[in-house]
């Protein structure tokens, strides 16, 4: 996948500054597909010029004047061809994995750190998950906004985003405990050794 197409996809919620789409970004794209607000305004410019979105300028009196940007019907058309496209396969590149497969040659109380600090972020992020899902459901139950509402996907990749976030936890959680065990057991033979 592109930023091209995650770009493009954002814009099917409607016509959008690049200011909105960075927000975007940061609360429901990010879930699957990261972009600093550079490599946005960057992308959006690259789209314009090539047929795929338009953007137009809107004149504001107390602030300096935006750019929005909406989808073309090639927009859209590149949009469609690209979700007929089988894809790639996901690779995981963490390196928070990297340290708890070394930690047993490494410093092994920094990585338990790490671990914990990664189940405090998934913690936060399903916070603003669920306060978004609660925005999308407009006080619907989960089943009615999924017959009724206009458009699916974003809340498939948001629901996708919080059982990442979910495993997370559960994952940081069997480390933990398995970490804190061998900790417990390698000091109590220590001790044994000592007294010996």
């Amino acid at each position: 996948m592109s930023l091209k197409h995650a770009v493009l996809a954002a814009l099917l919620e409607g016509e959008a500054s690049g200011y909105d789409l960075a927000k975007i970004f940061d609360v429901s794209v990010a879930n699957f597909w990261a972009a600093t607000p550079q490599q946005l305004y960057r992308e959006l410019e690259r789209l314009a010029e090539a047929g795929l979105i338009t953007a137009r300028v809107v004149e504001q009196e107390r602030r300096p004047n935006k750019r929005m940007f909406s989808l073309t019907e090639p927009g859209l058309r590149d949009l469609a061809a690209y979700t007929s496209e089988p894809p790639r396969p996901s690779a995981v590149r963490d390196e928070l994995l990297v340290q708890v497969q070394a930690c047993d040659g490494g410093d092994t109380e920094a990585v338990r750190g790490f671990v914990a600090r990664r189940m405090e972020t998934a913690r936060a992020k399903l916070a603003r998950y669920d306060r978004l899902r609660e925005r999308m459901l407009d006080g619907r139950d989960e089943a009615t906004y999924l017959d009724e509402a206009e458009r699916v996907g974003p809340y498939l990749t948001l629901m996708r985003g919080r059982f990442f976030e979910e495993e997370n936890l559960r994952w940081g959680e069997r480390a933990l405990a398995v970490l804190d065990r061998r900790a417990a057991v390698r000091g109590t033979a220590a001790a044994a050794v000592r007294r010996g």
